[in-house]
């Protein structure tokens, strides 16, 4: 399955290219997707004994009328009500013709219980909230809650950010064309298609591929190739070295948690950078990971010349106040620290480096725009995304990826806009939205091991963009897979099967 996305208006032109590309015109993939969904309902309600078909009067009422026609063929009891006439001569009026029911006007709709709706009234393309006839029918179905299959996307949600525009359909399957469209899965979008099944309708990837499409669901087959796998001769340090800041003495597991998780993720060497007032502390909880006292940017500059680190840890745990900000510029500012042979290549900034900087951030973005900066990558839940870009956050007309992206854009980093639809976007425009998220994971210290894991992974040379989504898949999926009673304390281990399924993937690439 293709793990591209495509807005409505790509969607539009996918169409536009296949028509023009043929042999199948428009009415040709309109009969297509009506098939597709009639065939669906069919599959899921085997026992259905009366369909009520809603349909708009644009192409999405165009597949309901195709639908409604193959289910009354079926001997199902179907009954349309549209909401308008299609336009003369359009794909829609054609397929309204060769439908032999007679449509009722939507305003007039009643529905009985144990009855089925088929939403084909607007789909992913309406971009105005439902009033009228169309807001009574969501009404009447969701009072009497009748299983709803959704032609597209339910209508009342909007294809391009997820949101619910005023009432929606809360469908129990949606039956999409080609790709799924963002607001498939932002949410609150997501908790109203159901389960969602991708239809093949004729559109092929060689037109998608024209489409350059830049937003993705975030899938292994999106970053498997990039996946870090050791060589015969690997030794730690070519696996990669993690540096983790440790807060004070009662701000220590927050770190620990992030280096667990880099050294779960792959890592060679993984040291805790610890003040001196807390190295007791650390010393105490710690085997294999590595433990060295860092008080100031000298002692960060000193570890770095020395030990050739490739990736850092910085905020979980740490503080908020002027040390997190010197300690985080002076990182950006340590790829090619002078008279040393080390790189550090990735950066993964969290919690509380993010918050340190939402009085300065032009100075992080600044230096992460340096010409020699490592890679940032940054995993700001809701709050602080909006500290640190107050006037994006406070945007209601950009959805959660258009965020996302103008973030990164900004900052010249990777952005992490973590919750339930994480969104992964990089500077050049690139985007994934996850979709395996589990509610297990709102727990304390989840984040932490996040952060580690984007580390890990960072440390072994996987690209930053890459880097990011494959942590976040990672992390979602060792919670989805762990269940209830999770803590943060078990995701570094519970991450060892996911892992192992992932470098077993690799193999066979």
């Amino acid at each position: 399955m293709s793990n591209e996305l495509l807005s409505p208006a790509e969607m539009s032109e996918a169409d536009r290219l296949t028509i023009a590309a043929g042999p199948l015109n428009g009415f040709g993939l309109m009969r297509r997707a009506g098939e597709a969904v009639a065939a669906e309902v069919l599959k899921h309600y085997p026992s259905a004994t009366h369909v009520h078909v809603l349909c708009g009067p644009g192409n999405n009422g165009g597949d309901g009328y195709i639908v409604a026609r193959i289910l009354a063929g079926n001997g199902i009891a179907t009954t349309i009500w549209a909401s308008g006439a299609p336009r003369p001569q359009s794909d829609a009026a054609l397929a309204a013709a060769e439908c032999p029911i007679e449509p009722r006007p939507l305003s007039t709709f009643v529905a009985e219980p144990g009855s089925i709706v088929i939403d084909a009234l607007y789909g992913a393309g309406l971009s105005k909230p439902l009033s009228g006839d169309s807001a009574k029918a969501v009404e009447i179905v969701t009072d009497l809650h009748l299983p709803v299959v959704a032609v597209d996307l339910p209508s009342g949600v909007s294809g391009d950010s997820g949101k619910v525009l005023s009432k929606a359909f809360t469908s129990d399957l949606t039956v999409t064309f080609a790709r799924k469209k963002p607001g498939h899965l932002l949410l609150p979008g997501r908790e109203r298609c159901g389960e969602i099944v991708l239809a093949d309708i004729g559109i092929g990837d060689d037109i998608i591929a024209r489409l350059q499409p830049q937003a993705f669901e975030n899938r292994p087959a999106h970053w498997l190739r990039a996946f870090p796998v050791p060589a015969v001769d690997a030794h730690k340090y070519k696996r990669g070295h993690v540096g983790v800041f440790s807060g004070g003495p009662s701000a220590t597991g927050a770190a620990r948690l992030s280096a667990l998780a880099a050294a779960r993720s792959g890592a060679g060497a993984v040291t805790v950078l610890s003040p001196g007032n807390a190295m007791q502390v650390n010393a105490a909880h710690l085997t294999s990971i590595m433990l060295r006292k860092t008080d100031d940017v000298s002692d960060v500059s000193e570890f770095v010349g020395e030990r050739r680190p490739s990736a850092f840890v910085l905020g979980p745990g740490f503080g908020v106040g002027e040390k997190t900000r010197t300690f985080g510029l002076a990182l950006l500012a340590t790829s090619q620290p002078q008279g040393a042979a080390a790189r550090v290549d990735g950066l993964v900034f969290d919690a509380d480096a993010i918050t340190a900087f939402r009085e300065a951030p032009d100075a992080l973005f600044e230096a992460a725009r340096g010409s020699n900066a490592p890679a940032l990558v940054m995993t700001p839940h809701e709050g602080e995304f909006a500290r640190l870009f107050p006037d994006i956050a406070g945007d209601d007309a950009s959805s959660k990826l258009d965020k996302a992206r103008a973030a990164a854009k900004r900052a010249n980093a990777v952005i992490v806009y973590k919750g339930a639809d994480t969104v992964i976007a990089a500077p050049d425009g690139r985007a994934a939205i996850n979709s395996n998220g589990a509610p297990w994971l709102a727990t304390a210290g989840s984040g932490d091991v996040l952060s580690g894991i984007a580390a890990g992974l960072l440390a072994q040379a996987m690209p930053a963009f890459e880097a990011a989504c494959a942590a976040v898949w990672i992390h979602a999926e060792t919670g989805s897979r762990f269940g209830p009673g999770l803590i943060a304390e078990d995701l570094p281990l519970a991450l060892v099967p996911v892992l192992r399924e992932l470098v077993e993937a690799r193999g066979r690439r």
